[in-house]
């Protein structure tokens, strides 16, 4: 490569663009570990059970499921802050979201509100999994193709200085407050959190300055005839409404009279003149689908209940399994009704949002669509659910948070970091399939690591590598999945795809995760990394099995470039 390529390549580094991804990377990295590693910290040093640590991990689990509103960025603007632009304005209000939720966790002691800090871990999680959506679909949309792997490297640089500060900082700023495994201190958390909160900002202040990119599909210009108030009430008042109706039979079945009263008044109020003609949008909606009328565009009643349609068909379907499988044919039954309303024509209009990206990306793929879900849903699946337990792992062994902040989140950070560079260079060298089995395969292995450390006590050596081996691994593992999935994703559903993607890689791994604590408990640490280490070997079959088709017919298996792939 000539001098002025390489020239080129690093001025692409310093392009505001790329600083932008830098900065917006940062902004995503500090609340996606702070209600995750640094929470299950904070948790055991209040006295928290393992099980339930584990069980808090399922927090996670709203990155797993963002693709399920991610439509709504895609093709609806936010009323009021909407004038910043469709990218921008969730971005700014996600932001505020996390900020505020920061806030009010630092607030909270766990040892006597549990339960309000996980609800606001909670919100800061659908906050923080929604910034990514906003931030995803901005970066595949601000650059050309050439220029992702540059952009993601920023986003990854600045993503992991933020995992950086908001672990190992918030781990010595706690200890350094305080707050130790042996001697709790609120008052030193309660500090942490405020100092995060407000690390929130240079983030706000960037969504605030930097320019809105053009709309891979372009927004409705036709506004819908009812006001963004009405659409928001009669949305309410269809939640309140499926969420009273159950409620009220549970309770006479439980013959709670009182609760089954309260429920009732709900129902009636709903239903009443006035309930009905606030629920105008929603009934008029209906009705357009039960006549299999597609709507022109998607407005926010629309997109709202395409979400509520596809929470009750996940919900129906896992409890249509559950109920056959446990011999209540009646409840199965009822289930398996309301899964079929929902696959129906009239129920498939009604997710239309949802399932116009999802089509596009079976139809662009046909049956390899599996094959590629499958991959994604498990390929990060030995590390996430080793990860539930790392911190706490560190602590049982007898590590400070000094160390587990010096090797574990320090020195890890500059392993992953090249790591990442490593994998760019060898995906550059070999394309990213190779590169994706080398790095499930890296990423698996190295979990064999731990169980040496566990017969070795807290043996600062023995962490250094084995931290080393795990984050190298992890960040090249991070570099090619990136790749993979930026070339798999259609521009003109950016937000929605990338985010159904990424979502199918957490997903399965989350759910396992949040069984790790009592993993731990009826397996000991030795037997649970041994099983996580085996966790990846569904991935390298998957993989190698694409590769070799690959192999054979290139041609075929190859992705049109992300600019000229069709839509149905």
């Amino acid at each position: 490569m000539s001098r002025d390529s390489w020239r080129a390549a690093l001025a692409a580094y310093a392009s505001p663009a790329s600083l932008t991804l830098l900065v917006l990377g940062f902004a995503a990295g500090l609340p996606a570990i702070l209600v995750f590693s640094t929470l299950s910290v904070w948790l055991r040093e209040a006295g928290v059970s393992r099980e339930t640590i584990g069980f808090a991990s399922w927090i996670s689990l709203a990155y797993a499921f963002k693709w399920v509103w991610s439509p709504m960025l895609d093709q609806w603007r936010l009323p009021w802050i909407g004038k910043l632009g469709r990218r921008r304005s969730w971005l700014v209000l996600s932001q505020a979201v996390i900020a505020i939720g920061l806030i009010g966790m630092a607030l909270c002691n766990p040892q006597t509100s549990l339960t309000m800090l996980i609800a606001l871990a909670v919100a800061v999680a659908f906050a923080s999994a929604t910034q990514d959506i906003a931030i995803d679909a901005y970066r595949l949309e601000i650059a050309e193709d050439k220029l992702q792997a540059t952009l993601a490297a920023s986003y990854m640089t600045g993503y992991r200085i933020a995992m950086l500060l908001a672990s190992a900082g918030a781990l010595f700023l706690a200890e350094w407050l305080g707050s130790s495994n042996l001697d709790y201190n609120q008052s030193a958390w309660t500090a942490t959190y405020l100092v995060f909160a407000l690390l929130i900002l240079p983030g706000l202040l960037t969504s605030l300055l930097i320019p809105e990119p053009e709309a891979g599909v372009p927004l409705p210009h036709q506004p819908s005839r009812y006001s963004f108030n009405h659409q928001l009430a009669a949305v309410g008042l269809l939640l309140v409404l499926l969420i009273s109706i159950p409620a009220m039979i549970n309770a006479l079945i439980a013959q709670a009279w009182p609760r089954a009263i309260l429920y009732l008044l709900f129902i009636i109020g709903s239903l009443s003149p006035a309930g009905r003609s606030l629920l105008v949008p929603v009934r008029q909606m209906l009705g357009q689908a039960k006549q299999r009328q597609r709507p022109p565009h998607f407005d926010f009643v629309h997109q709202a209940v395409s979400v509520i349609v596809l929470i009750i068909l996940l919900v129906a379907t896992g409890g249509m399994f559950q109920s056959f499988w446990g011999g209540y044919w009646p409840r199965g039954t009822m289930y398996l009704l309301i899964v079929w309303g929902c696959l129906s024509a009239p129920g498939r209009i009604l997710m239309g949002p949802v399932l116009t990206p999802i089509t596009d990306f079976i139809l662009r793929y046909r049956w390899q669509a599996l094959l590629l879900l499958g991959l994604i849903a498990t390929y990060r699946m030995s590390d996430t659910v080793m990860g539930v337990m790392a911190n706490v792992f560190y602590i049982d062994q007898g590590f400070s948070k000094d160390e587990i902040a010096s090797v574990s989140k320090l020195f890890g950070l500059i392993m992953t970091l090249l790591g990442a560079a490593f994998g760019g260079l060898l995906i550059v060298r070999f394309s990213i399939l190779p590169i994706l089995f080398l790095g499930g395969l890296a990423s698996a292995a190295t979990n064999l690591m731990f169980v040496l450390l566990v017969g070795m006590g807290a043996n600062l050596n023995m962490l250094i590598v084995t931290i080393s081996c795990d984050n190298f691994s992890g960040g090249l593992a991070s570099t090619a999945f990136v790749a993979y999935l930026s070339s798999l994703t259609n521009l003109k559903f950016s937000a929605t795809q990338y985010a159904l993607l990424s979502s199918l890689m957490l997903l399965l791994p989350r759910l396992i995760g949040g069984y790790s604590g009592v993993m731990v408990e009826h397996l000991g640490y030795s037997d649970f990394f041994l099983v996580t280490a085996l966790l990846g070997v569904p991935t390298l079959i998957l993989i190698a099995w694409q590769w070799s088709r690959n192999r054979h017919t290139p041609q075929a298996n190859e992705a049109l470039p992300r600019t000229e792939q069709s839509t149905p």
